[in-house]
């Protein structure tokens, strides 16, 4: 009876001896230096998973990520992709992350006023995406910055920036001012095109958006550079050359210096503040812009006034 009363405690020294390592082992943290990035690819077993852990120093042993993981029945549920490491982390908390299917999550930014050629270079440029897609038409694209996984498709983002202009542009539309001389919200969609062109100056949109509603209300050309470029350019490659009298006279519906009203297409994808111009211009009387040298535009009333500004603008051009 000593015999067996010594054999099971000799049983249940060692249970707590290993219970106690086995806590100990999954429960410390590892020191994590610096956020680290960590992949699991599609199909990966336990093993290829413990031996990535180990190499990025998260783990002491193959063995120990393996022997918890099917103790706990965790492979099933454990998720491909990306995944953020920070601070120091134990076993059981990396396991808990690749099982959270909280994957890391990338970001790909789009500038406004890009050309739907100059978006599609950006998204076969960026090679965390992967597939092909339909290239967006010019204005159907809202630019901003898109998350996404690694491996997530690029037709994916296309379809996140259409889906985010189509919800942009009928807010705008729904919520314009009532006395736009536009027809529908794709007119009020190349407006915003125009005004994204001509000038980067967040704050003066609504001016720029201004001039062209003015004109557009009295009749007159609007007379705007930027769809002359498009005319020339097509929006297939950046014009790196002063517009001449030449392109000025192009018999394009894009030309606004030969063809009243507005172009039929936009000329870029705007964002959504020229967007939110368009339809909320400021009210004034100005007719007329020319750039002022400091990176905005003098905007004038008159002719008269106007050529004044230009002449301000060409001496200091000299």
């Amino acid at each position: 009876m000593k015999k067996l009363l010594l054999l099971w405690a000799i049983i249940g020294v060692a249970a707590a001896f290993l219970y106690i390592l086995g806590n100990n082992i999954i429960n410390t943290p590892q020191k994590v230096a610096e956020p680290l990035i960590i992949q699991v690819k599609r199909g990966d077993s336990l093993a290829t998973i413990a031996t990535m852990l180990r190499q990025n120093g998260l783990i002491d042993k193959d063995a120990y990520f393996v022997w918890y993981a099917k103790f706990k029945k965790l492979y099933p549920k454990i998720k491909a992709g990306e995944y953020l490491v920070e601070g120091d982390v134990s076993l059981v908390q990396l396991a808990e992350l690749l099982t959270s299917g909280k994957v890391y999550l990338r970001k790909i930014t789009f500038a406004e006023g890009l050309t739907a050629r100059e978006i599609a270079e950006i998204l076969y440029a960026e090679d965390m995406l992967d597939g092909d897609f339909e290239m967006p038409k010019e204005g159907d694209f809202l630019p901003e910055t898109y998350t996404f996984s690694r491996g997530e498709s690029r037709r994916k983002i296309v379809e996140q920036g259409k889906n985010a202009m189509q919800k942009t542009l009928e807010r705008a539309w729904n919520e314009r001012d009532a006395d736009l001389p536009l027809k529908n919200k794709e007119e009020l969609l190349v407006l915003a095109s125009i005004v994204e062109k001509e000038t980067g100056v967040a704050s003066e949109r609504p001016q720029v958006a201004s001039v062209f509603v003015n004109r557009l209300k009295k009749g007159m050309l609007l007379q705007t550079d930027p769809t002359v470029i498009y005319a020339v350019t097509k929006g297939q490659e950046e014009l790196r050359r002063a517009l001449t009298y030449r392109d000025l006279a192009i018999d394009s519906p894009y030309n606004t210096y030969k063809y009243e009203g507005l172009p039929p297409k936009p000329i870029c994808n705007p964002g959504k503040a020229a967007i939110m111009a368009a339809a909320h211009p400021d009210k004034t009387p100005y007719l007329y812009f020319v750039a002022s040298g400091n990176g905005g535009h003098n905007f004038a009333k008159s002719l008269q006034e106007h050529n004044i500004n230009v002449k301000k603008w060409r001496a200091l051009k000299k």
